[in-house]
C-alpha cells in the first residue's frame, strides 16, 4: 500500500480540493483527514459514519468534596489558577500536572482523564474514510492524528488496498509532521502569493528532512503568472519537481457548492489537470 499525504504551508490553498479529487480517480483506496482541527473533507465525501469513538487525551484533577479538608496545600502549590477559593477546579485553567494529587494530604484530588474528541470509521461513495473531530480548545492534535492514521492503515491491509490518500494539516507543527509519517509520497498544494511561496519552502524543508518525496502543485497559477515563476524557480533550486500548475476555474466553486468534487461534478480545466496529476503521482 502506498501512502499519499496532500499538504500544504498555509491554509487556503485548495489543498481538500486536490484531495478530494484524487480521491475520486484512485480505485483501491481509503481517505484520511488528518486535518483534525479543523477537518473539511467530509463536505466533499458526505461519509455515513459506521464507528465512532471517543479519542482520550490528557488528565485533569478532580477534587473530592467529602474528603477534603480545606487545608489550602493545592491551592498554594497550583501555578495555573486552576483551584478556586471553594476548592473546585476550573478545568480550562488545569495543565493536568498531577501535582495537587501528590500533595493532598487526605487523598482527595484524583486525576481522570480528558475525552478530548472524536474518530469516526465511515462510508463514502469512493470508500473507507477515517476522520476525527478535535474537542475547542484541546492539545494533542497529533496525537489524534497518529490514531486515526494507524486505523487507516490497518482497515487498508486487511481490505487490501492500495492507496492511502490523506488529507493533511496546513503549517508544519506536530500534526503535520504525525501526518507524514510513513508516508511514500507528499503532494504540496501551494498557490502563487509571496506567503505561499514563503510557506512552500518550509513544508518542503519539512519533508527533506523526513527524507520523503515531495512533488509540488501551484494552484490558479494564472491569477500571478510572475508569482508562479518565482514558485518554478524555487523548486528547480529544490530538486522539488512541479506536477502541474491548476488554472483558476469557476466550475471548481460551483462543484463546492453543490459539495462534490470537481471531477464528478463536471467536465473542466482544473479537473483535466488533476487527472494528469494523478496519473503522475500513480508513477
Amino acid at each position: 500500500m502506498k501512502q499519499i499525504a496532500v499538504i500544504s504551508g498555509k491554509g487556503g490553498t485548495g489543498k481538500t480540493v486536490v484531495t478530494g479529487g484524487l480521491a475520486a480517480l484512485a480505485k483501491s483506496k481509503i481517505m484520511v483527514d488528518c486535518d483534525v482541527d479543523a477537518a473539511d473533507l467530509h463536505l466533499l465525501l458526505h461519509p455515513l459514519v459506521k464507528e465512532r469513538h471517543d479519542f482520550r487525551s490528557g488528565q485533569t484533577a478532580v477534587i473530592d468534596k467529602k474528603s477534603c479538608s480545606r487545608c489550602g496545600e493545592c491551592l498554594a502549590a497550583c501555578r495555573f489558577g486552576a483551584i478556586k477559593t471553594d476548592y473546585r477546579i476550573e478545568s480550562f485553567s488545569c495543565e493536568g500536572c498531577a501535582l495537587c494529587s501528590y500533595l493532598c494530604p487526605h487523598g482527595a484530588i484524583r486525576m481522570e482523564e480528558n475525552v478530548a474528541g472524536e474518530w469516526f470509521i465511515s462510508d463514502t461513495r469512493y470508500g473507507p474514510f477515517v476522520h476525527a473531530k478535535l474537542g475547542i480548545a484541546e492539545e494533542n492534535s497529533g496525537k489524534l492524528v497518529v490514531k486515526i492514521k494507524q486505523v487507516a492503515k490497518e482497515l487498508a491491509e486487511k481490505q487490501a488496498l492500495d492507496y492511502m490518500i490523506i488529507d493533511g494539516p496546513p503549517g508544519i507543527g506536530c500534526p503535520v509532521i504525525a501526518s507524514l509519517s510513513g508516508v511514500d509520497c507528499v503532494l504540496i498544494v501551494t498557490e502563487p502569493t509571496l506567503s505561499g511561496l514563503h510557506d512552500a519552502k518550509r513544508v518542503m524543508e519539512l519533508a527533506k528532512h523526513f527524507n520523503i518525496p515531495a512533488k509540488l502543485v501551484v494552484n490558479k497559477y494564472d491569477l500571478n503568472p510572475s508569482m508562479t515563476e518565482r514558485v518554478e524557480e524555487f523548486c528547480l533550486s529544490a530538486g522539488v519537481p512541479v506536477s502541474g500548475k491548476i488554472v483558476f476555474d469557476k466550475t471548481v466553486v460551483k462543484a463546492l457548492v453543490e459539495g462534490k468534487t470537481i471531477i464528478e461534478y463536471a467536465q473542466c480545466a482544473a479537473g483535466d489537470e488533476l487527472r494528469k496529476i494523478w496519473e503522475i503521482l500513480k508513477s
